[in-house]
């Protein structure tokens, strides 16, 4: 066993690099020889489908910060220790084989996670091993910022000034691990290994490399180095999927792979020299913190509306609602942009912005569906799934969150079509039954002439649906179930 007077163990989860990691820094600061660890948590791996583009992104990353770990130790035993196995055992187990003083670990705000390390923070008080957890995830956190009564903000526009306020006129501080390769030690011959690859843990491949999807703060840093010149016309160029507009970065930003604080510096000068598409893009940026403190200060939006009231609507249920749900899950809804929107998230693990809102609307405002049953899929398919972010997309849509849009506003999904794929060239890629129908009628092919379908090949119930709902009256029928949110809110 080793000396336990200045060791730790450095517990990595969502804060998969070596530049500007609290919990790495935090260890550093402490003047304590490391270990570095990633648990493939099988309480986690267990519920997920054998080909899981998320699983495979993360093994990319395990290999190469094991690699960098060996460089800057420069000697091959002082790599990464990755573990396969429940987190709640493996964790105050290989403490106790190393025998370090201390864990160190960046905060998790999920329930699940916030339980998860109750229970490893008790078994290591038993074995006298402490536990330190810092903020690296956010830029604030919690309740950092408040309104001036003392209460966490549930209104983004507000929250946004106060957070740019609380920033001030400095960039984010970030954290330094220039220090990191003196401190690493080597690992016990056993444990010195490279991480496992996808068959060791009954995992397949996917097509992530097929994808150009590379994992790890390279990939990170070539998405960000690829973004910056297009940052400026980030504003109105997000809009348009078929346009290269986003950063591409959630998948990053999901597992840590860059740092939050280095993309908020690297948009902040922008915006404060009055470049509109960087103050955007920092918006954006801020909306994920801002849904990150919702769950952490009301943790019951996890399971069930931010607004109660709205838990009153009575769904769709039974045949039909399994049967819209299936035809929205599979992109056979009839609507063109909304089934595209599906075929990509499906065979890309990625879903634009704007198709989320298009798409989520359209099944809970169309088909009459639940909003969890939505919520649940993007987390399966999602490759940047984040609880905090998917449920506070999934309550916009819905109306029932923190600033959501009026429930009687309703995404008519052919008007967002012709505005935002004017040309048809994202349906195209990810509808090819529609590929040889014409700009006009490509949005709505049920209005088509029957000899310009014809001429496209289209065959309406054929090789493409009809639509599953008419628009006019599902939004009647959207206006009627909500009718009880309104009732609830009358006086008296």
């Amino acid at each position: 066993m080793q000396n336990t007077d200045s060791s730790a163990l450095v517990w990595l989860r969502r804060d998969l690099r070596l530049e500007d990691n609290a919990a790495l820094a935090a260890a550093l600061q402490s003047g304590a020889r490391l270990h570095c660890v990633f648990v493939l948590d099988s309480d986690i791996l267990d519920a997920l489908p054998r080909a899981d583009r998320r699983v495979e992104f993360i093994l990319g990353t395990l290999a190469g910060l094991d690699a960098q770990l060996r460089a800057l130790a420069g000697h091959a035993r002082a790599g990464l220790i990755v573990r396969h196995g429940r987190a709640v055992d493996e964790i105050p187990q290989l403490a106790a084989e190393l025998g370090v003083h201390t864990v160190v670990c960046a905060h998790d705000y999920e329930p699940q996670a916030l339980a998860r390390d109750a229970q490893v923070q008790a078994a290591l008080a038993r074995q006298r091993i402490a536990w330190r957890s810092v903020k690296d995830h956010v830029v604030f956190e919690r309740q950092e910022v408040l309104t001036q009564t003392g209460k966490p903000y549930g209104v983004f526009t507000p929250y946004l000034r106060a957070w740019l306020a609380r920033v001030g006129e400095a960039l984010v501080p970030e954290h330094d691990c220039s220090a990191l390769g003196r401190a690493l030690v080597p690992r016990p011959a056993a444990l010195a290994k490279p991480p496992p690859s996808l068959p060791d843990i009954g995992f397949e491949p996917t097509n992530l490399q097929a994808l150009g999807i590379l994992p790890g703060a390279a990939g990170a840093q070539a998405l960000l180095a690829d973004f910056a010149p297009r940052m400026r016309a980030y504003e109105e160029a997000r809009n348009f999927p078929a346009v290269k507009g986003p950063s591409y970065l959630g998948v990053h930003l999901r597992f840590g792979t860059v740092s939050i604080r280095q993309l908020v510096n690297r948009a902040l000068p922008a915006h404060r020299a009055g470049d509109q598409g960087a103050s955007v893009w920092l918006a954006e940026l801020v909306w994920r913190e801002f849904y990150a403190q919702i769950l952490a200060n009301f943790p019951h939006v996890a399971g069930a509306s931010f607004k109660s009231e709205y838990d009153a609507i009575v769904w769709e249920q039974g045949d039909i609602a399994h049967s819209r749900f299936a035809a929205w899950c599979e992109g056979r809804t009839g609507y063109p942009l909304v089934d595209a929107a599906m075929a990509q998230l499906h065979q890309t693990g990625y879903m634009h912005n704007r198709l989320r809102m298009v798409a989520g609307s359209f099944l809970v405002k169309h088909l009459g569906i639940d909003w969890r049953w939505g919520e649940r899929h993007f987390a399966q398919h999602l490759n940047d799934f984040d609880l905090s972010a998917n449920n506070g997309g999934w309550q916009w849509v819905s109306s029932s969150g923190c600033d959501a849009q009026p429930y009687f506003r309703i995404f008519n999904p052919m008007s967002q079509s012709e505005k935002f794929d004017a040309a048809g060239k994202f349906i195209r890629r990810y509808v090819p039954a529609l590929a040889a129908l014409d700009a006009k009628h490509i949005h709505a092919p049920w209005l088509a002439p029957a000899l310009v379908l014809q001429a496209a090949g289209v065959q309406l119930g054929g090789n493409y649906p009809h639509p599953v709902v008419d628009h006019a009256t599902a939004r009647a029928a959207t206006l009627a179930r909500y009718a009880v949110v309104k009732k609830a809110a009358a006086p008296g």
